[in-house]
Parts: C-alpha cells; structure tokens; sequence
C-alpha cells in the first residue's frame, strides 16, 4: 500500500492559479506541481519541513502555470519536467515526458496522463494513486477552454475528461489548475459539462453569438472564478469550450438584450 501523501496548495490572488507541494512527510522528497506563485510560502514550507525538491511538475506551458520555474529550478535544485508536447514551449526543462511514464521519488509514486485539448501537450500527474493534479483541463464544476494558445480541439478535451479522467476511481481527488479540489465521483454527479459529455443530461439548445458567428449553447455553467463558461456548437457542426465573458447571449430577466455580453 502506497504512503500517505501531504498536500499543500498556494494559490495566485489574481490569477487563481495553483502551485501544490506534495510529499510523504517531513524530511523527505518531495515534488512541486505547476509554479504560477508567488512561492515565497512554498519555499518557506520546504525549509521548515526539512524538504527535498526532486521535480517541478508543469502541467502545461501557460504564464499561470510555470512563471515561478526559475527560480523554483534555482532554490532547490528540482529537475523541470513537462509532457513532450508542451515541453518545448517551456524554457529550461530537463526531462521531456511520455504519457504513462511513472515518476518515483522517494515514497512517491507519479504517472503521467496525457489530457490534451486546452493545450496539446497539457497532462495530469496521479501520485500514489491518490489525488491526480488536473492541470486547466478539468475544474470544479467546470472544463478548460479550447480556445487557449496551444489548443488542440474540443474532442480531444472531451476524451481526455471522460476516457481518462472519469475513469480514475470514484473516490481520487482532483487538484485543478485553478481554484478548489474535488473527486471524480463529485464531477461525474454534479459537473454540469461531463453530464451532457457522458449522455446523463440533455444538450441545450439556445442561440448566442461568439467570434462573430451565430452559436448553439450546449452547456452554459459557472466557471471556476465565479464567471462563466460555454460549450458551443459552430454552424459546421464543430464544437468549443470557450470563456463566458466573450458569449453574447439574450439575457433572462428584464427583456430579451441581443447581444448583451455576460460579464465574468
């Protein structure tokens, strides 16, 4: 049976955006997760706790996600890793990773899940078989855009999300890039987007306008930082997860405003 593992999450006040240190226990090896910062905590926590960083995890190659990989890489002499994909939009990494690779460092034990669709070489990193990092792909209550620089396309998120993700046990915890955690079990009863994705509840169908062009609103929902996001159908029949701030939609109360866009 794999040890216990602590996590402590340190969030960016303004871009809400998760740096997680996570290990066996004091006085052991541990590793970083995504380095949005500021890092000043973390790196206090590690000097407390007696800690050795092995690796710097990146999720993917967003500002958010790796602003802090320098310093992080020069502090604690941490190898620098990310998925191959991603990894050459990332200056400074040292190891390049497979999907399905596993990690070790001292009691920890990390595979590697290759979700694209908000960025080609986005992954998830699954420690101990008991919490999987999620990078931007999966939120609580909520999915990564398509529509980031570096995206791939709505179908890869979908499967990345229900072939992958919503395959992992019921009772793992989930530590997105952004904001709170949950499990896969909340996600799959609660998250307004994986049930459509998974047939559960209906596909809506009311008009709205993005980037210029008429679109359907198969799923409108709240967003991780109290904003919005939509699911939306093109006329070719194409699909995108995309920010709710840039939607135009008719709004609900007071009259129907065509073209009234909904603030985040």
């Amino acid at each position: 049976m794999a040890p216990k593992i602590y996590v402590e999450r340190f969030e960016h006040a303004e871009w809400l955006s998760n740096t997680y240190l996570v290990t066996e226990a004091d006085r052991a090896p541990a590793v970083v997760i995504d380095s949005g910062g500021p890092v000043d905590a973390l790196l206090s926590s590690v000097r407390s706790r007696g800690l050795r960083v092995t690796h710097v995890l990146n999720t993917h190659h967003h500002h958010d996600h790796v602003a802090e990989n320098a310093r992080l890489r020069r502090e604690t002499g941490a190898r620098l890793c990310a998925h191959r994909l991603d990894a050459g939009a990332i200056p400074g990494i040292d190891e390049a990773l497979d999907d399905g690779q596993v990690i070790r460092t001292g009691g920890l034990e990390i595979r590697v899940l290759h979700i694209p669709g908000h960025t080609a070489g986005q992954a998830a990193f699954v420690v101990n078989d008991q919490i999987c990092f999620t990078g931007d792909t999966l939120f609580r209550g909520s999915v990564g855009s398509t529509t980031a620089p570096g995206h791939t396309t709505f179908t890869d998120l979908r499967r990345s999300v229900v072939d992958r993700l919503m395959r992992l046990p019921p009772e793992m915890r989930l530590a997105p890039g952004h904001a709170g955690g949950s499990t896969v079990g909340e996600e799959r009863a609660r998250n307004p987007f994986i049930r459509v994705m998974m047939g559960v509840d209906p596909e809506g169908g009311k008009r709205a306008r993005y980037a210029g062009q008429e679109v359907r609103l198969v799923v409108w929902a709240r967003d991780y930082d109290g904003g919005y996001k939509a699911w939306v159908r093109f006329p070719d029949g194409s699909d995108a997860t995309v920010p709710g701030s840039l939607v135009e939609r008719d709004r609900p109360a007071g009259g129907a405003v065509r073209g009234t866009k909904i603030p985040l």
